[in-house]
């Protein structure tokens, strides 16, 4: 990955954040957009801080072109799952997920609501 400063000292402090994050691969180079990495207020005093900037990924040709091809495929995308050290380096640990299709969505609602409706059988027979 490709970082400033401030970024690799809060990443030292474990204020990064992965949700809602994913990796697009356009013109030949990967980009993590959506990471999250909270400045420190003691790092970056005389730095304009853009924690949500999008942040250039560092692959071999092979790894991008094996990505690449896998997200033109229907339904998937690629996602970063982790932030790590390696030594000196920051790594990402990317991967490739696929969208729910409609009827997961729905059966995930159904057990959603199921299980409110037990909250409640279960608060009512304890009176």
């Amino acid at each position: 990955m490709v970082l400033e400063g401030w970024e690799v000292k809060s990443l030292r402090a474990k204020k990064a954040q992965l949700t809602d994050s994913y990796v697009l691969v356009k013109e030949g180079e990967a980009w993590l957009l959506g990471c999250n990495i909270t400045p420190l207020n003691a790092a970056s005093t005389h730095v304009i801080a853009d924690p949500t900037r999008s942040r250039k990924l560092l692959l071999h040709s092979k790894e991008l072109a094996r990505l690449f091809s896998s997200t033109q495929a229907k339904g998937y995308t690629c996602i970063a799952t982790a932030l790590y050290w390696k030594g000196h380096l920051i790594k990402c640990k990317v991967a490739l997920a696929k969208g729910k299709q409609e009827h997961d969505k729905r059966a995930v609602a159904k057990d959603r609501e199921w299980n409110i409706e037990k909250q409640r059988i279960v608060r009512h027979t304890n009176r």
